[in-house]
Formats: structure tokens, C-alpha cells, sequence
């Protein structure tokens, strides 16, 4: 009985400010920041098609760990110590992990894919043990999130010990099966699916985190960017195409932040299904916002370092295919928040897609700043369209 009331002070009083991502929160956010600077240089050193279907896999994976332990964070109170501590362990997995990643599809294979389940396993059994009698719905869902997290680790330790085209198809398996998974209410035999709008989450809280990540993201790739000018500093180009990566980062930051974060965090704060709207918004609908920025980061790195050099196709995908899916990301959360139909962004992600048909005959330099030209005109598209809402509302 003791130990189920220390329990209890684990998780988040319905009425505790909840809409403040904690200290601990803030500090566990720094690991995902050496994790995206080490995928993202890994994938400029050596982007090909592989490579570039090798790092869509890696980013699900990254970004599954963070918005899972985000959901964590949401429930229980990370201000108590066993909640710190587990927040301590998730970090040092992370930095392992993170460490792993530019061998994850070589040698260090078993490294990455054990540190990567053991995380998302040994989060999910802390929860349902900190739910258990005291909250059985909750209880009873995150056992089954344990449950699909066992069987994924189990396919991820397969695939890390098989062949490189087993670990490929095994891998995506794995990552496949987990994003599935909360569609179907982690259905399990004999326990059916786990019933809708059983945890009582803070649509707000899960706004601020999500906004905290994007920014993690943009501030990842304005490190990459400086440490590239600095390396290129004596080209003739390099301050022309930093200016430009600098503007492409505060453009794709305004698009972000201007309108569609408070939209998104009004309508998940006041909807009456918490939990379904936190799986489009968030878990799902921020996914290509995070992916768009970091191959734009990669694609910026291509600019600096080979700035005169016509694009290849490797060039025009990061340069090109970041700020599209960084845009395509946009419109889903803007009209899953009820915002209005961003035209402008889907104007924005078609003239980008023109663009790659000419870009072959274009120099690197060129094609960055094309692509920052089209975020800037979606961008002002958006502002003057809200702007003209506001003054006729």
C-alpha cells in the first residue's frame, strides 16, 4: 500500500501546471541535439540513395523515442525523483545511441538497435508500473505499448544480427509495425484494443514540446550552417549562400511559429478526444516538419561546401525535398488544428517540385537560393492572407 501511494505522486495532478515543458525535460532535449548533428553530417558525407533511405529510417526512429517519451513526460510529474532519474537513463541511452548512429547500418548495428529498444521498452514498463493501481485503463494501455515494444525490439535485435539487406528489410519492419500500432489501439489477442481517450493528456504541454523540438531542429541547422561557412569562408560564394541558408532557417521558423504552433496549441488544449488529436497533430503530423528541416540542413551543406559545382541529384533531393516536406508537414498540422487551407503552401511545395525539372542546369548556389526564395514568398503569402482575415474579421 506504501509503495502504490509514493506511486501515485509519479503522475501529474489533473490540476498541476502542465502546459510548461520542466527543467528535466529541457535537459533530456540537449541529447537529441548531438543526434541530429550526427545524422545530419552523416548524411552529407555520404548521401546516396541508400544512404538517404538508410537516414528516413533513422529519423523515424529518433523521432519515435522523443514524441514517446514526450507522451511519458505529459502523464507523469518529472519533478519527482524516479521520474528524473528515468529521464537521466534515457539520456545516457541517447548519447549511446546517438554515438552509434553513422555505423548504425555497419558495425555498430547491435549497439544502436539494443540501446534503441531497450530505451523504448524500459520507458513504456516504468509508466504501466507507475500507472498500476492507481490508474488500470492507463495501466492496462501502456502494458500493451510494452508488449509491441518487446516484439519491435526483438525484430530490431534480428535485424541487427542478419545480413545488410536482412537488417534493411527487418528494420523497416520493426519501425513499420511501431507506427502502426497506436492506429489499431495496440490491439493484442485476448486483450482487444486499448479504449479511445484513456489517458488524460495536455494538449498544450504537447504543443510546447513539439515547438521545442522544431526549434532543436532549426538550432541544429544553424550550427551546421556556421560550421560550414567557416570552413568555406574563402570561396567566392560562401557568404552569398550562408546568407541565404541563415534566411531559409528564420523563413522556415516564421512559417512554423507565426501562425500554425498557436493554432495547433488552442485546438489540442480545447478538443474534446485529447488523445486522438495529440496522435494527428504530433506524433504523426510533425514527423515531415522535423524530416523537412533536417534534409534542408543537409542540403545547405551541399550549397556551402560546393557552392559553383552544378546539382546533382543528391543536391536538388536535400535542397528541394527538405522544404517541400517541411511545408507538406505544415499543412497537415494547420488543417488538422482547424487552421484555414493553407493555400500558400501547397502553391510553395508545387514550385518547388517545378523547380528539381530545371535545377540539373543550375550550380548549387542557384538552387539554395531559389529554394529560399520560394519559402520567403510562402512565407509573405501567408502573412498578408492572415493579415487580410484579421482586418475584414
Amino acid at each position: 500500500m506504501h509503495t502504490q501511494t509514493v506511486r501515485h505522486h509519479w503522475i501529474r495532478e489533473e490540476d498541476a501546471e502542465r502546459s510548461k515543458a520542466s527543467f528535466p525535460e529541457l535537459f533530456f532535449d540537449l541529447v537529441f541535439v548531438f543526434a541530429l548533428i550526427q545524422l545530419s553530417h552523416t548524411l552529407a558525407s555520404d548521401f546516396t540513395s541508400a544512404t538517404a533511405g538508410e537516414a528516413v529510417l533513422l529519423i523515424l526512429a529518433i523521432w519515435w523515442v522523443w514524441i514517446h517519451t514526450t507522451w511519458v513526460t505529459n502523464l507523469l510529474d518529472t519533478e519527482r525523483e524516479p521520474v528524473r532519474y528515468l529521464l537521466f537513463a534515457l539520456m545516457f541511452a541517447g548519447i549511446l545511441m546517438a554515438i552509434a548512429l553513422p555505423e548504425a547500418f555497419g558495425e555498430h548495428a547491435l549497439i544502436f538497435a539494443g540501446i534503441y529498444a531497450a530505451m523504448q521498452i524500459g520507458r513504456s514498463a516504468f509508466t504501466a508500473y507507475a500507472f498500476y493501481g492507481i490508474d488500470e485503463r492507463s495501466a492496462r494501455t501502456f502494458t500493451r505499448i510494452t508488449i509491441w515494444q518487446v516484439i519491435a525490439g526483438v525484430i530490431w535485435i534480428a535485424g541487427a544480427v542478419a545480413g545488410f539487406e536482412g537488417r534493411i528489410f527487418l528494420w523497416g519492419l520493426a519501425i513499420l509495425l511501431e507506427y502502426i500500432v497506436p492506429l489499431v489501439g495496440y490491439w493484442l489477442p485476448g486483450m482487444g484494443r486499448a479504449p479511445k481517450e484513456t489517458l488524460s493528456l495536455s494538449g498544450e504541454h504537447m504543443a510546447e514540446r513539439c515547438a521545442l523540438f522544431v526549434i532543436i531542429c532549426l538550432g541544429e541547422t544553424i550550427l551546421t550552417t556556421g560550421r560550414n561557412a567557416v570552413a568555406y569562408m574563402s570561396a567566392d560564394l560562401t557568404f552569398l549562400v550562408f546568407c541565404s541558408a541563415f534566411l531559409s532557417t528564420v523563413t522556415m521558423w516564421w512559417i512554423y511559429f507565426h501562425h500554425g504552433q498557436v493554432k495547433a496549441a488552442e485546438t489540442a488544449e480545447n478538443t474534446s478526444a485529447p488523445e486522438t488529436m495529440a496522435h494527428s497533430l504530433f506524433t504523426y503530423g510533425h514527423l515531415p516538419i522535423v524530416a523537412g528541416i533536417i534534409f534542408t540542413a543537409v542540403g545547405e551543406e551541399f550549397a556551402l561546401s560546393h557552392a559553383d559545382e552544378h546539382v546533382e541529384w543528391r543536391h536538388a533531393v536535400a535542397m528541394l525535398g527538405g522544404p517541400a516536406l517541411f511545408l507538406l508537414g505544415n499543412i497537415w498540422v494547420k488543417i488538422a488544428a482547424g487552421s484555414r487551407f493553407p493555400l500558400s503552401h501547397i502553391v510553395g511545395v508545387c514550385a518547388l517540385g517545378l523547380m528539381a525539372i530545371t535545377s540539373m542546369a543550375m550550380a548549387n548556389w542557384m538552387l539554395n537560393l531559389s529554394a529560399t526564395a520560394i519559402l520567403l514568398v510562402t512565407a509573405f503569402w501567408e502573412y498578408v492572407a492572415l493579415r487580410k482575415i484579421s482586418s475584414s474579421g
